[in-house]
């Protein structure tokens, strides 16, 4: 067993089971996928911390990018109940790590990226994997990729203050979105919501905390108040 290896099973048994992560499906990806891979090489031996990583420095107009810690993704993943037919689109993808390991457990899986640098490194890194079941866009996340939809499940990689009515009409008849949601833009604690499509309306229900890294170009646009 190598470090990386031994890192991996501690982060499950110590920081997903004792969160009430549960599913079998997603511990076994999370066990097996080396993280450490998707973030910068002087961040390796980091990369199973219970925390969220910089993968990408902030730049002018851009903000810094980080993927979720380990906990909140496993926990956010098992709330939307993927099943092993669905197809995903995952928002904010980065270096691809959440792409990576939706697609161990679904069917298809796009993962949407809007810096060009990060989709080309992602790309690379699910090569590097052979997953031939995802792929990797490059876009505004606030567009989503309706291209490929409608989606069985999308998952939010970060924090909104809102959820944009363009990403929940690209979700089928019963689908699901999660996202961690907070009560102002560019929050990162809030709480982990689930929305599901019903009637052609999606409604959301709040679950449990969760902090997360903003996602760019989700804040709402400011209200006019006289």
């Amino acid at each position: 067993m190598t470090g990386y290896e031994a890192r991996r099973i501690a982060m499950v048994e110590s920081q997903l089971r004792p969160n009430q992560v549960t599913d079998t499906a997603l511990l076994d990806a999370m066990r097996t996928m080396p993280r450490e891979r998707f973030v910068p090489p002087a961040f390796e031996r980091l990369a199973y911390m219970d925390e969220g990583i910089e993968v990408f420095p902030a730049g002018e107009g851009t903000p810094a990018r980080f993927p979720l810690a380990p906990m909140v993704q496993a926990r956010l993943i098992q709330l939307a109940e993927i099943e092993p037919q669905d197809k995903i689109l995952d928002v904010g993808c980065v270096t691809g790590y959440s792409t990576a390991i939706l697609a161990q457990i679904a069917a298809n899986v796009i993962g949407l990226e809007p810096e060009p640098e990060l989709a080309k490194a992602a790309t690379a890194n699910l090569a590097a994997l052979g997953l031939s079941n995802a792929e990797i866009v490059a876009g505004a996340l606030g567009s989503g990729w309706a291209a490929q939809g409608p989606y069985d499940v999308i998952v939010l990689e970060g924090s909104v203050a809102e959820v944009p009515d363009s990403l929940l009409a690209q979700l089928k008849e019963g689908g699901r979105l999660v996202a961690v949601v907070t009560r102002r833009p560019n929050m990162q604690q809030g709480k982990a919501n689930l929305f599901v499509r019903i009637d052609g309306e999606a409604r959301g229900v709040t679950h449990f905390d969760a902090g997360a890294s903003p996602l760019p170009g989700l804040a709402p646009e400011p209200a006019f108040i006289f």
